[in-house]
């Protein structure tokens, strides 16, 4: 194997752990609900983290204690 194979290799794809970091709360969720998410794709995970951006920059600096879960 030389560099390139490595390179042009497909890395694995933890969907649970992207999640987590973009500080989506997924372990309140039941086993057959982080299943879901655990099987989507990067481009889907890409999506949901964006929207969350979004909405965390459109709530403003205060906000009440509310679970989200997206």
């Amino acid at each position: 194997m030389n560099g390139h194979d490595a390179e042009t290799r497909p890395t694995s794809f933890d969907a649970l752990t992207s999640l987590r970091e973009a500080g989506h709360p997924i372990d309140l969720l039941n086993e057959r609900q982080r299943q879901v998410f655990a099987e989507l794709s990067r481009p889907e995970i890409e999506l949901l983290n964006s929207i969350k951006t979004r909405l965390d920059a459109a709530a403003g600096e205060v906000e009440g204690q509310e679970l989200k879960l997206i």
